[in-house]
């Protein structure tokens, strides 16, 4: 399948950057197509990467690099570079195997955020992409140079949340 690939960006402090990352994988399984999707900053078993693996496996990969736990003091640990570092050498060889035509980097304007890595690793991702893969972004705090180079961006905007009523996170909708 041909068609020309582009740089996307879902930022902002509202809910739904994943789920709409997500999403564009599931319709582009439904297509026939296949996405990788490298989760920056979590290492967790979440319903929709249940989901996936049960279901989907065909069409989209998942591979997780963070620790179990985020609670970021603003110091970064070896072990935090590390788990970032090995999440961008997976991109490029996800991107280099010719095998997917969606790649989603998801929390990595997030990562970027904390200065886990330099951004350079993900502009050098971005400038070296190929013309068919579709490249996604998510995350708070897109840097001014991500959104510079991509071409489309969504940002979600919070207006009104029901956490601020303190509801807790639901199975099914939230995790």
């Amino acid at each position: 399948m041909k068609f020309k690939g582009y740089v996307q960006v879902y930022t902002g402090n509202g809910k739904g950057k994943t789920t709409a990352a997500l999403g564009l994988a599931l319709r582009a399984a439904g297509n026939g197509m296949k996405t990788y999707i490298a989760q920056f900053m979590k290492k967790r078993e979440y319903k929709e990467i249940i989901s996936i693996k049960k279901y989907l496996n065909k069409y989209i990969k998942v591979e997780q690099f963070g620790l179990p736990e985020f609670h970021h003091s603003g110091k970064v640990s070896k072990e935090e570079r590390k788990c970032a570092m090995h999440g961008v050498e997976a991109v490029k060889k996800a991107i280099d195997s010719k095998k997917y035509h969606i790649v989603i980097l998801d929390e990595v304007n997030v990562l970027l955020y904390f200065k886990i890595i330099d951004k350079k690793y993900i502009l050098e991702i971005i400038e070296n992409k190929p013309e068919n893969i579709e490249l996604i972004l998510t995350g708070r705090y897109a840097p001014e140079e991500i959104i510079g180079k991509a071409d489309l961006i969504t940002e979600m905007k919070e207006i009104k949340h029901y956490f601020t009523e303190n509801v807790q996170a639901r199975n099914g909708i939230e995790k």
